[in-house]
């Protein structure tokens, strides 16, 4: 195991900080049940700035092609489009009036410009989840079903692998991916026995990196699926994970402190350490440039 003795980025501490994703020059973040959409500046350690604020939980965006200040974005039941004074369009609604209620949660763009997110019950219910995606022209399909707390996605370069969690699993999956965004039978990658997988990445060298709630640790696997790294952290519930260039490279991770009786002095913060490896900034929704 290694200890990066990762330090707070400022004083912020969040209660469901997830969604960190690199675009240009900027951390983008969320804070999901307060439903805000936030910024950090990578490279000088300050407060975060606040870009969208929704009276809906934020489970996570992705940048939308050739429009600035424009986001996709995983939010309420449903996904929509998001500018700076909030959500300019639903695209779809599909958990408006689920059996329990529902709320959407992490999700990213795939090198081809399509939005994959997954949705989950407010208390847990298992296998109410589902993965959707939505595709350049708009269009919500609902790709995967019978997930508890789906989380992730993450592409390979190519597109043609997508890792998902089912954190309450302690599972992570892998499926092929054609270019028509159909899915191949699903594969356990890796299951995690210490905690939960959660938000997760994969880096220029082809490996995944992946918080695990409640073990305080960010495990990075190759693409066979062994573990190749531990990285031990101060806070106890990682939610998320971003490598940046900040010049060098360092990894970011999120925090919580939803359900913790007594948050120590790193719950809920974002962390961040120098790492050996670079990683993609966030996929566009619509296309890449």
């Amino acid at each position: 195991m290694t200890d990066l003795t990762h330090a707070p980025w400022n004083n912020d501490r969040f209660a469901l900080g997830e969604g960190l994703r690199r675009h240009g020059a900027d951390l983008l973040m969320v804070d999901i049940l307060t439903g805000r959409l936030l910024r950090v500046d990578p490279h000088r350690p300050g407060p975060a700035e606040v870009v969208v604020a929704l009276d809906v939980p934020l489970g996570a965006v992705a940048p939308v092609q050739d429009r600035p200040d424009t986001y996709v974005a995983a939010a309420g039941t449903g996904i929509a489009l998001l500018g700076v004074d909030g959500v300019q369009r639903w695209l779809a609604r599909p958990e408006d009036g689920a059996a329990t209620p529902m709320r959407m949660n992490d999700g990213c763009c795939d090198p081809r410009g399509r939005f994959w997110a997954g949705s989950m019950a407010y208390d847990g219910t298992p296998g109410a989840g589902s993965v959707y995606r939505a595709d350049p022209d708009g269009a919500v399909t609902r790709v995967l079903d019978g997930y508890t707390i789906p989380n992730g996605p993450a592409f390979t370069a190519d597109g043609a692998r997508m890792y998902l969690a089912d954190s309450a699993a302690g599972r992570i999956d892998s499926y092929e991916v054609t270019s028509a965004g159909e899915l191949g039978a699903r594969r356990l990658f890796a299951q995690v026995e210490e905690g939960n997988p959660d938000g997760m990445q994969v880096d220029d060298e082809g490996h995944l990196w992946v918080a695990i709630w409640g073990a305080g640790r960010v495990h990075r696997y190759d693409p066979d699926g062994a573990l190749e790294r531990v990285v031990a952290l101060p806070a106890t519930q990682p939610t998320s994970v971003c490598v940046v260039q900040a010049p060098e490279p360092r990894l970011f991770v999120g925090s919580a402190t939803v359900g913790l009786d007594r948050p120590g002095p790193a719950d809920g913060a974002l962390l961040s350490a120098p790492v050996d490896v670079t990683a993609p900034p966030a996929h566009r929704f619509g296309g890449n440039t």
